[in-house]
């Protein structure tokens, strides 16, 4: 348990103009408040940002490029660097729907930052090293995945050996092995999900490193796998959970799950579903977890304030159980929960009215 008053945390946007946004929470008074809104390449705006190991930089996936931010405090950050998709040339054009959307940066040298491009032209994940301060320095390796696939989440195993993917249209699970030297990709083995159509968006794994978690877009529920101890492949373990209310006729398609994260104990699990329709609710689940990581129970499913809008995005904190962020596009705001005795408070709320705020929240201090 912490006993910091103040706590900082940064947001990116879904659409132009580029900007971060740091946030200033007092977990004592319970106020949370904008306090810098940083500008950045006005057609970069970042979808996903994500610390490097010491938190002196924050990667972005932005749009049709990846960026790199120094951060010197949570009030002073600086735009580094940014480098176009060059996995294929339709990939960085103007006339394709093709985006970055996902950015996961290694804990452990040679500190490589990994990439994943969305929509069309997304059959390769991009690699990045990083020079002496972190930043973005080159795209070492473009690894491939299937010509029809689109990764949205990705996750290492504790060791960062192996990375974990989920792939949305072709219906995968991905297992790639990281070079320890170079920090390169090679295939292991791809999983098709449990259902066709399922379209598997995001993964989470255990820090025992037994347990992966893969939440399905469209199959709006939580799937449960076991990491084999020999060839490092999850396996189904035929558990699956729902992320909406199951009296909710899936037919509709008026619900996409989004993303889940383990808390800093390891004890919980949270997850939470969009609403298509902005005049229903998306949903945050919380999960309790087993000693090495299997779920035990579903705690709770509660509405979230809106839709979520493209975000609904939970981000717990990584000293502590008891705060978690969410974030909302579809009104433009961030807020703060408080986790205790199993039960979900939302204790702050901070309203950003800028095009497409609210994308994920990250926790500086």
């Amino acid at each position: 348990m912490s006993n910091k008053m103040l706590h900082h945390l940064m947001v990116g946007t879904w659409t132009p103009p580029g900007a971060i946004f740091t946030v200033e929470f007092d977990d004592v008074a319970l106020t949370l408040k904008l306090i810098r809104r940083t500008s950045i390449p006005v057609d970069e705006p970042i979808s996903w940002m994500t610390f490097d190991h010491a938190k002196k930089n924050i990667y972005g996936a932005s749009m049709k490029k990846w960026s790199s931010h120094e951060v010197v405090n949570p009030s002073h950050i600086f735009h580094r660097a940014s480098h176009p998709m060059q996995h294929d040339p339709q990939a960085a054009s103007s006339k394709t729907k093709t985006r970055a959307i996902f950015v996961l940066a290694a804990k452990k040298p040679p500190y490589a930052v990994y990439g994943n491009p969305f929509y069309d032209y997304a059959g390769f994940g991009n690699v990045f090293s990083v020079d002496g301060k972190g930043s973005l320095h080159a795209n070492i390796q473009n690894y491939e995945y299937s010509p029809n696939s689109s990764i949205h989440g990705m996750v290492f195993d504790p060791t960062e050996t192996y990375l974990y993917s989920a792939d949305m249209w072709a219906d995968k699970i991905w297992t790639h092995k990281k070079d320890s030297s170079t920090g390169h990709l090679t295939l292991v083995d791809s999983l098709d999900a449990p259902k066709a159509g399922d379209h598997p968006r995001w993964v989470a794994i255990h820090p025992s490193g037994k347990y992966l978690y893969a939440l399905m877009e469209t199959g709006n529920n939580l799937a449960e796998y076991v990491i084999d101890e020999r060839s490092h492949v999850p396996v189904f373990t035929h558990n699956t959970y729902p992320l909406i209310p199951p009296s909710l006729d899936l037919r509709n398609k008026n619900y996409r799950s989004d993303v889940c994260a383990v808390s800093y104990s390891g004890k919980y699990l949270f997850a939470t579903a969009r609403s298509n329709t902005f005049d229903t609710t998306g949903y945050i689940s919380a999960f309790k977890l087993g000693s090495v990581g299997q779920i035990e129970r579903q705690i709770c499913m509660n509405p979230t304030p809106t839709s979520g809008g493209h975000s609904n995005a939970v981000s717990p904190c990584d000293w502590s159980d008891e705060w978690l962020a969410l974030t909302d596009d579809q009104e433009g705001w961030v807020e703060i929960y408080r986790w205790q005795d199993e039960f979900l408070a939302r204790v702050a709320h901070c309203d950003i009215k800028e095009p497409g705020f609210g994308m994920n929240a990250i926790w500086y201090d």
